[in-house]
């Protein structure tokens, strides 16, 4: 046995009370007391799904909530639930005489979206330490339906031994044996759908409103405007567009020549004042320059007569040296000869 065959399930979209006893949607006899009783409850006509006096609302937008804590009370229900949306009607299933909660509830939604929503997200959810059951309103919505207290309803504990299978919780599993599609149909049952089963993962879609032909006319109506709708639409955004980029190019282009033109008379608008103070700076700008020039060269003037000073003086100096020492050496010369003179006078006397 595969693992797809084990995963391969399907679900009950009518109700039957001997297909509802058996694991695969295959028995043709029922199982047990109960499940006999269901089904003379159904062939006599014995219940009427309509005639409960408390049963109010748009059953397209109600779920069913199971499995919920006897301590459990309205206020918290609708707590937990106005989480998915909003509640219009909340009706607690409590004992005629005790009037201690029943285990579960019907709330109504204001449409059939937040009812989908809380179908898809509430179930399993925990509510007072309690994992609920979510389902739709099968009582109202699921033909032939037949109530757990007459012998049907779905799911069930293994101890009580009245498993009822093909709802939410216990769908039917896919048949491994030969199905008799003989006897399914003269007993009025539908037969297993061969080749469409689901995966136990995936979340079986309740029933949807069936609209009238007045409605699809005024669907189809209301769909050939909102497409007609959107394209003059679509279009009407393509021309906003053009317009706005034309208006955009066109102010830009403005933009651009209003700066041209204030650009052009700034600089015709300027005074002769102006001007002349521009001559005025650029004519003391040129004077500094001069003046600064002319300092210059003052210095450059001094210094160098500074160093023809310094060599002239030098030449001098070097000058007055060389005829002292010429002089120097001339004198005692002319003592000697003088003295030798003397001399020799003195010998000849």
């Amino acid at each position: 046995m595969s693992s797809r065959s084990i995963n391969s399930v399907f679900y009950a979209e009518t109700y039957h009370p001997i297909q509802a006893g058996s694991i695969d949607g295959t028995d043709i006899l029922p199982h047990d007391n109960a499940v006999y009783r269901a089904l003379l409850c159904s062939s006599a006509g014995l219940y009427d799904p309509l005639g409960d006096p408390k049963v109010n609302g748009d059953p397209y937008c109600t779920v069913f909530v199971g499995r919920l804590s006897h301590l459990t009370n309205e206020d918290t229900l609708r707590k937990a639930m106005s989480k998915y949306g909003r509640v219009r009607n909340l009706r607690l299933v409590r004992d005629i005489v005790t009037g201690a909660s029943r285990g579960y509830a019907f709330i109504e939604y204001q449409t059939e979206r937040e009812m989908l929503r809380a179908y898809e997200d509430a179930h399993h959810s925990i509510i007072d330490d309690c994992e609920i059951l979510v389902d739709y309103n099968r009582q109202q919505l699921m033909p032939g339906w037949i109530p757990r207290r007459l012998g049907g309803g779905l799911g069930g504990k293994k101890e009580s031994g009245q498993l009822r299978f093909g709802g939410r919780e216990r769908p039917f599993r896919a048949p491994l044996r030969p199905i008799p599609f003989d006897d399914l149909k003269r007993l009025g049952i539908a037969p297993p759908p061969e080749g469409r089963y689901m995966s136990r993962f995936q979340v079986p879609s309740p029933p949807r409103r069936k609209k009238s032909s007045v409605e699809k006319e005024e669907s189809s109506h209301k769909r050939i405007l909102k497409h007609h709708e959107g394209h003059t639409r679509r279009n009407s955004v393509e021309e906003m567009e053009e317009q706005h980029h034309k208006s955009s190019m066109e102010r830009e282009d403005r933009t651009r020549k209003r700066i041209f033109v204030e650009r052009e008379e700034s600089y015709y608008k300027k005074t002769n004042s102006e001007r002349e103070e521009h001559l005025d700076k650029r004519r003391s700008v040129d004077k500094e320059g001069r003046s600064y020039k002319r300092s210059l060269e003052k210095k450059e003037r001094h210094h160098r007569s500074s160093v023809d000073k310094e060599e002239n003086s030098q030449e001098r100096s070097s000058r007055n040296k060389e005829k002292t020492s010429h002089q120097h050496h001339g004198k005692p010369s002319y003592k000697h000869e003088r003295r030798s003179s003397s001399q020799d006078h003195s010998y000849d006397h």
